[in-house]
C-alpha cells in the first residue's frame, strides 16, 4: 500500500487532477483495475488513472455482474486500489445502491475512500451488463434526483451520469436523458453500447460536456482506437474488464500446465518474478522504514556476492 510510504493525495486532489486530464485537447485512456496489485501495474505500465468496473470487481469474487456487490465491497476495493497505487480512481456503483439517500451515504463512503470520481448508472435493479440484451430503466426523473443528491453531498466527488437507454429508447432517447443529466449536475457523460464510431461522432455533436467510451471486449461497440477518439473528441476511454480477463486467462493456462505436468518450470518464463514482485510492491522502501527489519536479500544473491 503505497500511502504508507508516499505522501497520499487527498480526495479532492485526485478529483481535481482527474478532471484536469479528462479536459485536455486527446482522450485519455484509463484502464480497469480489479484490485491493488493491478493497479500498481497501471501505475508503473504510465497510466495516470484507473477504474473499478463493477463487472471485474463480481468477477473477482466469483459472481455475475447482477447487482450481487454491497456497498461494502465496492468501498473497500476501492479503498484498496487507492492506498495502493495513489492514482485517481473512477468507481463503478451502478445504481448507487438504491434510492437517493442510498445514494447519499455510497457517495460520502467514496470521498472517505478518496475516489475521484464515480459512475452511476439509470438502470433498474438487478442490472445487466451494458452490452447485454433486456436492460431495463428507471424513469429519467429518479436518475436526475440521484444526481442532485451527489452534488448535495459530495460536491468534490466528479460524477459520470451513464445511460443504457440507447438500447431501449434509442439514441433520441438516450441523449434526452443525458441532456436531463448535464443539467443535474454531471461532469462527464457515458452513452453506454454505441456500436459505431459514427454514433459517438453523433453524441459529441449533440453534447457539450466530457463523453466517455467504454471500449471493453467482445462487446457492442467496434474496437476504436485511441487516436481515432481524440479525433471524434471523445474525453475519456475506459477499458474495463481488461485487466480482470488477462490475469483471469493466464492464470487458467498456469494451472492447466501445472495440472498436466506437475510443475510449473516450464512456464517460468511467463511469471512476473520474485525480484519484479518486490519492486513493484516497494519491499526495500517499507524495510527501510523500520531499522529493525533486515534488509531482504533474494534467493542467489548470497552466492552472488561472495
Amino acid at each position: 500500500m503505497t500511502w504508507i510510504i508516499e505522501d497520499a493525495k487527498s480526495q479532492r486532489q485526485l478529483a481535481s487532477e482527474f478532471m484536469e486530464n479528462v479536459e485536455k485537447d486527446n482522450a485519455l485512456p484509463v484502464v480497469g483495475a480489479h484490485d491493488g496489485m493491478s493497479s500498481l501495474l497501471a501505475r508503473k505500465s504510465g497510466f495516470k488513472h484507473v477504474y473499478l468496473s463493477g463487472g471485474a470487481l463480481s468477477a473477482s469474487k466469483g459472481i455475475p455482474d447482477i447487482g450481487l456487490l454491497t456497498l461494502e465491497d465496492v468501498a473497500g476495493r476501492a479503498r484498496e486500489i487507492v492506498r495502493a497505487s495513489n492514482l485517481p480512481l473512477l468507481v463503478d456503483v451502478d445504481n448507487g445502491f438504491g434510492e437517493p439517500l442510498n445514494v447519499a451515504r455510497t457517495c460520502l463512503e467514496m470521498v472517505e475512500a478518496r475516489v475521484a470520481a464515480i459512475q452511476i448508472e439509470d438502470q433498474q435493479i438487478p442490472k445487466k451488463c451494458g452490452h447485454l440484451n433486456g436492460k431495463k430503466l428507471i424513469p429519467k426523473d429518479e436518475m436526475v434526483k440521484k444526481i442532485q443528491m451527489i452534488k448535495q453531498v459530495a460536491p468534490t466527488l466528479k460524477i459520470v451520469a451513464r445511460s443504457d437507454a440507447y438500447a431501449v429508447e434509442g439514441m433520441e432517447g438516450m441523449v434526452n436523458r443525458l441532456k436531463a443529466y448535464i443539467e443535474a449536475g454531471a461532469d462527464i457523460v457515458f452513452p453506454e453500447a454505441m456500436k459505431t464510431e459514427a454514433d459517438f461522432r453523433h453524441i459529441r455533436k449533440e453534447i457539450d460536456i466530457p463523453v466517455l467510451a467504454n471500449m471493453t471486449e467482445f462487446g457492442k461497440t467496434d474496437y476504436i482506437n485511441m487516436e481515432t477518439f481524440s479525433d471524434i473528441g471523445i474525453d475519456l476511454v475506459i477499458f474495463p474488464v481488461t485487466s480482470l480477463r488477462a490475469a483471469a486467462y493466464n492464470v487458467e493456462e498456469t494451472y492447466k500446465v501445472i495440472h498436466k505436468t506437475g510443475s510449473q518450470q516450464s512456464v517460468l518464463d511467463k511469471l512476473q518474478t520474485r525480484k519484479e514482485l518486490y519492486e513493484i510492491l516497494k519491499l526495500h522502501e517499507y524495510e527501510e522504514m523500520d531499522t529493525k527489519i533486515d534488509r531482504t536479500v533474494l534467493p542467489g544473491e548470497l552466492e552472488e556476492n561472495k
